[in-house]
C-alpha cells in the first residue's frame, strides 16, 4: 500500500553520522498519525452498518434475498458490522491503492499537498486498511461462533477460527472460492504493507519489487467483494459503484506502466548492450497489455452493464442456514 519510492524520497532524510533524523518514519510515527484517519474509517463503518441495518429492517436488503433465514438484524448484527468493516476496507483499500499509483509514476505538475503529505497519507490509509481487513474477518469468526450454538464452546471457537482463517476449511456454497480469496488478501496485505518499516534492512530494490504484489491483495479484496458480498449479487446500484470505482485504478495501474518512473522499467528495444534483456522486456510488455485488456474490459463491463451478477429472484432462494453461509 506504499509508493514505490527511493530511500531518498520517501519522506526520510540521510542522517549524518552518529545522529538520528527528527524526521525519520517508523511504524510507531505511523501508527500516531494514522488516528485520524482511523477515526474516519470508523465513522464511515458505523454510517454503513446503519445503512445495512436499515435495508434488512425495511425489507430491501440483498443479503435477507440471498439468505432468508437472517431476516433479523437485530440477531445478525455481528454480521452486519463484518459486512460494513468489509465495505470500508475495501474503500480505503481503494484510496490507498489510488495514492500509491499516483506516487509511483511521473510525479504530477501540480499536487493539493506536497509529496510528503501524500506519502504520509499513503501509509497512515495502508495501515488503516489492514486493520479494517482484520476487523472484518474477526467480526466474521464472531458470527460463525455465534451461529454455532449447538457446540460447547471450544468447539465453537475453533469452528469460528478455522472457517474464517483456514484457507480451504471453510466448505459450504460460494464461500469455498471467496473465502480463500479474502483470506489471501489479508495475509498479503499485512507482510507487504508493514516491510516498508524495514526496507533498510532488507534492501530498498528488494521492497520495492516486494510491493508491487500489493496490487494482488486489491484483486482478490475485489474479487472476494464481487463472489461473496451479498449487497452486490444483484446488478443493483452497489454493485455498478463497485466496477465504477475500478476505472481510475485501472486508468492510473496502465499509465503506470506506460510512462515507469524509472528509465530501467521503460519499455526500450531488448538491447543487450542498452542492458534490456528480451524476457525482461517480453515481461513489461506483457504487462502494459493485460492492464490495457482490463481497461477495456472494464469500460465493457459499465457501460454494457453485463458483468455476471445475478437477477434477484421473485421468491427467496432458500429457508436452509446453508445454503449461502454469511460473507
Amino acid at each position: 500500500m506504499l509508493p514505490e519510492t527511493t530511500p531518498e524520497d520517501d519522506g526520510t532524510t540521510t542522517p549524518a553520522p552518529g545522529r538520528r533524523p527528527a524526521d525519520r518514519v517508523t511504524l510507531r510515527t505511523d501508527l500516531r498519525a494514522a488516528i485520524p484517519d482511523a477515526t474516519a474509517a470508523v465513522a464511515v463503518t458505523a454510517a454503513v452498518f446503519a445503512f445495512l441495518y436499515a435495508r434488512m429492517e425495511s425489507g430491501d436488503s440483498a443479503t435477507v434475498a440471498v439468505m432468508p433465514f437472517m431476516d433479523d438484524a437485530s440477531a445478525y448484527w455481528m454480521y452486519l458490522l463484518s459486512q460494513a468493516f468489509g465495505w470500508s476496507g475495501l474503500l480505503w483499500a481503494w484510496g490507498t491503492v489510488m495514492l500509491g499509483l499516483l506516487l509511483s509514476g511521473p510525479r504530477p505538475a501540480r499536487l493539493p499537498v506536497s509529496r510528503q503529505v501524500l506519502e504520509r497519507w499513503h501509509r497512515t490509509t495502508s495501515l488503516t486498511t489492514m486493520a479494517l481487513m482484520l476487523a472484518h474477518a474477526l467480526l466474521f469468526a464472531a458470527e460463525l461462533v455465534r451461529y454455532e450454538a449447538q457446540l460447547a464452546w471450544a468447539e465453537r471457537l475453533w469452528a469460528g477460527f478455522a472457517d474464517a482463517f483456514v484457507p480451504g476449511w471453510y466448505d459450504s456454497g460460494t464461500g469455498r472460492v471467496a473465502i480463500p480469496l479474502g483470506q489471501g488478501a489479508l495475509y498479503l496485505a499485512v507482510p507487504l504493507g508493514l516491510l516498508f518499516y524495514v526496507r533498510q534492512r532488507i534492501g530498498a530494490n528488494t521492497w520495492r519489487r516486494l510491493h508491487r504484489f500489493v496490487i494482488v491483495v486489491y484483486v482478490l479484496s475485489v474479487w472476494h467483494t464481487l463472489l461473496y458480498g451479498t449487497n452486490v449479487w444483484y446488478g443493483e446500484w452497489p454493485r455498478t459503484v463497485l466496477w465504477l470505482l475500478q476505472l481510475p485504478v485501472a486508468a492510473l495501474l496502465l499509465l503506470r506502466l506506460l510512462r515507469p518512473a524509472r528509465r530501467t522499467e521503460r519499455l526500450r528495444a531488448p538491447r543487450r548492450d542498452a542492458g534490456v534483456s528480451l524476457p525482461g522486456w517480453a515481461a513489461r510488455a506483457v504487462g502494459r497489455v493485460l492492464a490495457a485488456a482490463v481497461v477495456v474490459g472494464l469500460v465493457v463491463v459499465v457501460v454494457s452493464g453485463r458483468d455476471g451478477g445475478r437477477e434477484r429472484p421473485p421468491e427467496p432462494l432458500s429457508t436452509s442456514p446453508h445454503a449461502h453461509e454469511p460473507e
